[in-house]
């Protein structure tokens, strides 16, 4: 045992100049399964196998220890018979990485994954040719649309001074002191309530002590309670309301989706905020930078204005989407869509992130995606086949600079450093999106270059979302939580790709 663990060392070791200095010779079948997928069928000649484990040989005799022998002398015949199972096992290994790693090279098709077979199955011998099998998704085929001359949105308004002043008094009532109600349940109030979630009669969740805005709407992770100040409104502590919602195709708790939920809410507790309003005596509650009511309204008017900015990008990203994907109808593969749903919530929350929206904001529109992320996923998976095709005919690509814009502006939102940012991002393999980010950005601009552009005016933003981290149907065994290392991406044998999700597997 002793001799063989110290040859296979030597194996490890190896650097397998001989094996990889020539082209393999081998044959692939392409077999077209789907849009977005293909499988494929690899033989490589018995000539190709049999220089490999002459390689592998070569690299062992010297050192190869066998009872009777100085190393090196060791009889070729009796080493081959000796190791052959470590050094079958080796050959496999490498020939199956250095024709993947070739097949990608040549750009037979666009991986967008890893490919899946099963490893253990592959039999590998000296004098026969090697036969395997892989699955691998892939980018679609499809002609590229016409992207120049769309018609698209611009948002026009001027913020008034009323309209700022009331986005000072949300902001100072959230920062105000909280006071006991003494009477009933008004819209804007904060209550605490306890919360029991039935489907088919059974019980399936159920949260004890809840927190929140009374706005005309509650936004659960994987569901929606619309007219939710209403419900509460001249409601007393231990008062109980009850009403239905739908519960989201994408719930965390896959036992629950798209069924009707009947929901118990209990009234614990009535808070209000202090009456507050713009002026001099409030300015040190927006933070030490502002000097008076003046400042104040600058900054909150930029920030409207960052608002307008993000809802226009949005339109007109929305607006790209649907020319360029009008028809962009590949069948996408569900195990496709629910890897990428994860991928998609990340690079919104980072887009908003970036552009400094609040930390309501985003969970708002987090829970909003969460709900209904098939089909946002699918449109978004669409729409970065067809710019990533445009990035690629126009030659625009990332720079090291624009990953250190965009992380010092999700840095500025975050108030953290660039550093601490950059380094989360790496450790929870978030580059990737971000790289698609920017190249994805890059393109709209370029679109919007050859654009022609229709004024439509913006209706100012109103705050009536309360957002909640929880899933009013339960957890599930479904939820995977965003921007953890599940994210970071192996290497992939088949060349560069798509920068998306790999799939990885046996």
């Amino acid at each position: 045992m002793a001799e063989q663990e110290n040859a296979t060392v030597a194996i490890d070791n190896a650097d397998g100049a001989t094996e990889n200095n020539v082209k393999l010779n081998y044959t692939v079948d392409v077999k077209v399964v789907g849009d977005c997928q293909r499988h494929v069928t690899v033989v490589i000649p018995v000539e190709d196998v049999q220089r490999y484990y002459r390689a592998r040989y070569e690299n062992l005799a010297p050192v190869a220890e066998i009872p009777g022998f100085r190393p090196g002398k060791a009889p070729r015949k009796l080493i081959e018979s000796k190791f052959r199972k470590t050094v079958t096992e080796q050959v496999k290994g490498q020939l199956l990485l250095d024709t993947l790693t070739q097949i990608g090279d040549e750009q037979r098709f666009s991986a967008i994954g890893e490919p899946v077979f099963d490893f253990e199955s592959v039999s590998v011998e000296e004098n026969v040719p090697l036969e395997f099998e892989f699955d691998i998704e892939v980018r679609p085929d499809f002609e590229l649309p016409q992207w120049k001359g769309l018609e698209l949105p611009k948002l026009v308004h001027e913020f008034t001074t009323a309209e700022i002043d009331t986005h000072a008094g949300l902001y100072l009532r959230r920062n105000s002191n909280l006071v006991p109600a003494t009477d009933a349940v008004r819209p804007q109030d904060v209550v605490t309530i306890s919360i029991e979630t039935s489907i088919d009669g059974e019980v399936v969740a159920a949260i004890e002590e809840l927190t929140l805005d009374v706005q005309p709407t509650a936004s659960f992770r994987d569901a929606t309670i619309e007219n939710f100040a209403g419900l509460l409104g001249g409601k007393s502590i231990n008062d109980e309301v009850q009403t239905t919602t739908k519960i989201s195709a994408s719930a965390s708790n896959p036992a629950a989706r798209e069924k009707d939920a009947v929901v118990k809410i209990k009234v614990l507790d009535i808070k209000r905020y202090e009456d507050a309003e713009l002026n001099e005596t409030n300015v040190a509650k927006f933070g030490s930078d502002f000097g008076d009511v003046g400042d104040v309204r600058d900054a909150i008017k930029a920030e409207l204005e960052r608002r307008m900015a993000y809802e226009e990008t949005r339109r007109t990203r929305s607006a790209i989407t649907a020319s360029l994907t009008e028809a962009a109808n590949w069948q996408l593969p569900p195990e496709l869509l629910e890897r990428q749903s994860r991928r998609e919530l990340e690079r919104a929350v980072m887009e908003l992130r970036r552009n400094g929206m609040s930390d309501d904001f985003i969970s708002a529109y987090e829970n909003k995606l969460r709900q209904n992320s098939g089909e946002q996923t699918s449109t978004a998976l669409r729409e970065h086949f067809i710019l990533e095709r445009i990035a690629e005919s126009e030659g625009i690509e990332d720079a090291p600079e624009d990953y250190d814009q965009e992380i010092e502006l999700i840095a500025m939102s975050l108030e953290d450093s660039p550093r601490r940012v950059r380094s989360r991002l790496e450790k929870n393999g978030q580059l990737d999106a971000l790289r698609n980010q920017i190249v994805e950005r890059k393109v709209i601009e370029l679109i919007k270059s050859h654009a022609t552009f229709k004024e439509v005016p913006f209706q100012v933003p109103v705050d009536n979302v309360a957002p909640v981290r929880e899933y009013l149907a339960g957890r599930g065994d479904a939820e995977i939580p965003v921007a953890k290392s599940d994210f970071v991406e192996p290497q992939n044998a088949m060349g560069k790709g798509e920068h998306v999700a790999p799939r990885t597997g046996r």
